[in-house]
């Protein structure tokens, strides 16, 4: 082409080779609504990430374990509708007590682990790892917070014993966990990114030595956390790095105590870094100009919802 002037900036393209995209989603459950996660799935297939991650809360729980089976069988079902493989964190509607944490261990295997792909790498967490005898201590005083929601409403809940545990807000992260994770860590100490999912935000409490040993372990190392239980969507800076709370992907929305709407984030990992996109399900339309399945019929943002 001759010089001169040209319809076109002068950046170069914005490409690379080595770029990783994924996706994240949120808590599905604590409330659930039906059919958003089934909506959000189709919108993730959309987006055709590498592969889905996420931050816990899979199933609504319950003490018995055909209901548990019945509970997972539904949420494999939606899942296994991914065109990408999606990777499982436990929240405390999946691990919080004895029978939880089996069913999960002879359906999905260990509560906790890690996964390299290509560079990155991906440490998921469980944040229910407390003794049993504790576990099933903190699940009945759930169970009866869970009955107060019902009768009272969410408000009533967080005045409940269960909502003002240390655990509530922090969770547990077992020496075990910790030394495993850190592990990881330095057996792939030459990954461009590293990635935290878990379901609670252990760093709330900072005598946890567990967890201080894990972020020791990360060093100056790029890294960025993901967490959720809260419902709203909250951005921290921790040691320079990015702890993002998430809203939902289904659960119930708490406006009242921060960004409350349906999600999912879009990551795409390239030389120049992470970059973190949060999109509301709300506006990830298909090329009809509409939601995919039924999602023009949900509500998908509080500020939409008609009033009760």
């Amino acid at each position: 082409m001759d010089s001169g002037p040209q319809p076109w900036t002068q950046k170069a393209a914005n490409y690379d080779s080595d770029t990783v995209r994924f996706a994240v989603f949120s808590d599905l459950t604590g409330g659930e609504r039906e059919d958003v996660f089934k909506v959000a799935v189709a919108q993730m297939n959309l987006l055709r990430p590498e592969l889905i991650v996420n931050v816990g809360d899979l199933i609504e729980g319950s003490e018995k374990k055909a209901e548990i089976d019945t509970q997972w069988k539904s949420f494999d079902e939606r899942a296994n509708q991914a065109d990408a493989p999606v990777f499982y964190t436990g929240g405390n509607h999946d691990l919080l007590d004895g029978v939880l944490r089996e069913a999960w261990e002879a359906r999905n295997g260990p509560r906790y682990y890690h996964v390299r792909y290509r560079d990155v790498l991906f440490l998921i967490l469980d944040t229910e790892d407390h003794t049993l005898e504790r576990l099933n201590e903190i699940a009945q005083l759930r169970l009866d917070a869970i009955e107060v929601a019902k009768q009272s409403g969410w408000d009533a809940f967080a005045k409940t014993p269960y909502a003002n545990l240390p655990e509530d807000e922090t969770g547990k992260i077992s020496t075990a966990q910790a030394n495993y994770m850190r592990n990881a860590i330095e057996a792939n100490e030459d990954v461009r990114w590293t990635f935290l999912l878990m379901h609670k935000a252990p760093w709330a409490n900072d005598d946890m030595a567990s967890w201080q040993s894990i972020e020791e372990a990360l060093g100056e190392r790029p890294y960025t956390v993901f967490h959720g239980h809260r419902h709203n969507y909250k951005l921290e800076t921790r040691k320079g790095r990015d702890y993002i709370r998430l809203a939902t992907t289904g659960g119930v929305f708490l406006p009242d105590a921060g960004l409350s709407m349906d999600q999912v984030v879009w990551v795409t990992v390239d030389n120049a870094g992470a970059h973190i996109a949060n999109l509301k399900m709300s506006g990830i339309l298909d090329k009809s100009g509409k939601r995919p399945l039924n999602g023009e019929a949900l509500c998908l943002d509080p500020k939409d919802c008609p009033a009760e």
